[in-house]
């Protein structure tokens, strides 16, 4: 099989490589063969250095190190929502921060999700990543909305919940958005939205309009489940079906002109509060392999999955099912799509984060019918996915942040520098080699800093051993890992109390002692991070609001209510709370920023 290994390496796929610990993995043949045949036999891929272009790179102004606040949007509560935070909540937020000095609001994705089929929540699996979800819309704030379009029992009943309902927020949403739209004469998008929309706004739509019609007939709200003749978007029932519903097919035009509006409002918000980057976007790094985004699209490859080789947090590896670009595509095309992409997020943020980092060079892929274990690395062409990528950025003045955790491959963190690409550094994983935290000066200037992120637990979270417990308890590790990291806990939270003690920070070295993390140490874990020279530093809502739930628990499902908890207060309750305003003068103290 040696003639499968030599045609995989030609396309850019890896047949083996190193895991995490330098453990080496040969890649099966049947993963290579499934991969080639996946690719289509493509161009090779151009030999390249793990290199940044030398005459281009990304917006990174000089300006002071700020700060800002990393939020979930859905999770935030308020006494006019209904039942997920909107972007109406957005911009009260955005005043509020903004006054209290900080810089920027990160946001979870805001990507286009499956109206159809809501319960499929994860922002971070897709339907598109070029469009956005309309269920974020705060309607009492559209043109021409009527109190009598909303179910007021409905709406009250899905504000109490703990978790958010999704259903129930489609529900009421999407009944009163139709009868706004119908008030409004039908209208379709407005001319300047379907220019910069283009053909993929169109297939978009479509999509949304083939796949609650799909629902309704009792199939899956994505493409793969639908019967074969619809699978194909210019297949003879596809267009036939868009000449019968082309106003339904408006409506959902017009969902995301009004979606693109709202949040272009919560961008002048943030500026109108004094913030100096504003909204900073998430992007995922792939999208859900039945939806709009790969529906008949050749740029994405459908039936080949992104994911992550075994690891410390999972034994088993990690399948995302995610579908990704296509690495021949982006070489033929010289990286136009992925351009495209950034671009159009670009548009209405100061910042963008880009998930796992790493896959503009390289992705972990898994074919259909295999595991995680038998997944292999694809390169991508990195000059011209950089090259793509530093060109929306400085056309749209952006700055962006990679988010450069797990498999990190030799050389990466110094092609990113050298593209002025922010690196992204969580104090739970800065240690030395004993373990030990690293004191601030260790942190690089080109990063963000932060405590913890969407997949990893609170800081409350982590220091009780929430997240060990949750692991176990969903089958992540076993038993025997288990107990191995929760002995070694307590010795992490001493760590982290003698670096706290040698900044200053903290007096009281027992505190390590007790599974309750006192204030004190909450804010001064947050000095400590606020006072590294990375260029941003992010505090996290939930920390914030004193949760010590894990939003998100990776390569669980159903089993946890991934993106579904709720914050424990409203945004006024949270921010006029104790602890709230403490950490916020802590980060202020390190990091005085405007006056």
């Amino acid at each position: 099989m040696d003639d499968i290994r030599a045609k995989a390496q030609e396309l850019g796929i890896q047949p083996d490589y190193e895991g995490m610990g330098g453990t080496a993995h040969r890649v099966p043949d049947a993963t290579l063969e499934k991969l080639v045949a996946a690719f289509g036999g493509g161009p090779a891929m151009r030999p390249q250095k793990l290199e940044a272009p030398r005459d281009l790179h990304c917006h990174l102004p000089e300006a002071d190190r700020a700060w800002g606040v990393a939020v979930q949007l859905y999770q935030l509560r308020s006494d006019r929502n209904w039942g997920i935070g909107d972007f109406a909540d957005l911009q009260d937020l955005a005043a509020v921060l903004g006054d209290m000095g900080a810089d920027f609001i990160g946001l979870n994705p805001l990507h286009a999700m499956f109206l159809a089929d809501p319960a499929r929540c994860s922002p971070f699996s897709p339907s598109n990543r070029r469009f956005l979800n309309p269920l974020y819309l705060a309607i009492d704030r559209i043109d021409g909305f009527d109190p009598a379009m909303a179910d007021a029992d409905a709406i009250a009943r899905l504000r109490q919940t703990d978790l958010v309902d999704y259903p129930g927020v489609a529900a009421v949403k999407l009944k009163a958005l139709r009868a706004l739209w119908e008030k409004a004469g039908c209208p379709d998008a407005s001319a300047d939205f379907r220019r910069r929309g283009g053909t993929d706004l169109d297939r978009h739509a479509l999509f949304d309009a083939v796949s609650a019609h799909m629902v309704a007939e009792g199939h899956g709200a994505g493409w793969a489940s639908w019967p074969e003749s619809w699978q194909d978007p210019k297949g003879p029932h596809v267009t036939a079906f868009a000449q019968d519903h082309a106003a339904q097919i408006a409506f959902y035009r017009w969902l995301q002109d009004q979606t693109d509006h709202q949040l272009g409002q919560v961008r002048d918000a943030c500026k109108a509060a004094g913030m100096g980057i504003g909204l900073y976007l998430d992007v995922a790094v792939g999208e859900a392999g039945d939806g709009s985004g790969s529906w008949g699209h050749p740029d994405v490859l459908a039936d080949v999955r992104i994911g992550a080789p075994p690891d410390y947090f999972n034994e088993l590896g990690q399948d995302w099912g995610l579908a990704p670009l296509s690495p021949a595509a982006m070489a033929a095309s010289r990286a136009a799509p992925f351009g495209a992409l950034m671009a159009g997020v670009m548009a209405q943020a100061g910042a963008v984060r880009i998930d796992h980092a790493m896959g503009i060079w390289q992705l972990f892929l898994i074919p259909e019918g295999a595991g995680p274990d038998a997944g292999a690395y694809a390169r991508y062409p990195l000059d011209d996915m950089l090259t793509a990528l530093a060109r929306a950025s400085q056309e749209n003045g952006t700055i962006v942040i990679g988010e450069d955790l797990g498999n990190v491959p030799p050389g990466f963190r110094e092609m990113m520098e050298a593209a002025r690409i922010l690196s992204y550094r969580i104090l739970f994983f800065e240690r030395d080699e004993d373990g030990g935290f690293l004191p601030p000066p260790h942190y690089p200037e080109k990063a963000l800093a932060c405590l913890s992120t969407h997949d990893l637990p609170t800081f409350l979270g982590w220091w009780a051993g929430r997240d060990i417990e949750l692991r176990e308890q969903f089958d992540l590790i076993s038993p025997d890992t288990a107990r191995e990291q929760a002995e070694a806990r307590p010795g992490e939270r001493r760590a982290l109390v003698r670096a706290l003690a040698a900044e200053g920070l903290l007096d009281d070295t027992s505190l390590a002692d007790s599974r309750q993390a006192p204030p004190d140490l909450v804010v001064a874990a947050h000095r400590f991070v606020a006072r590294t020279p990375a260029r941003l530093m992010a505090v996290r809502l939930e920390d914030l609001a004193g949760d010590d739930r894990p939003v998100n628990l990776p390569s669980t499902a159903d089993e946890y209510p991934n993106w579904r908890p709720k914050l424990p207060g409203t945004i006024e309750a949270i921010t006029a709370s104790d602890i709230f305003g403490a950490i916020v003068a802590g980060i202020r103290a390190e990091r005085p920023g405007k006056a």
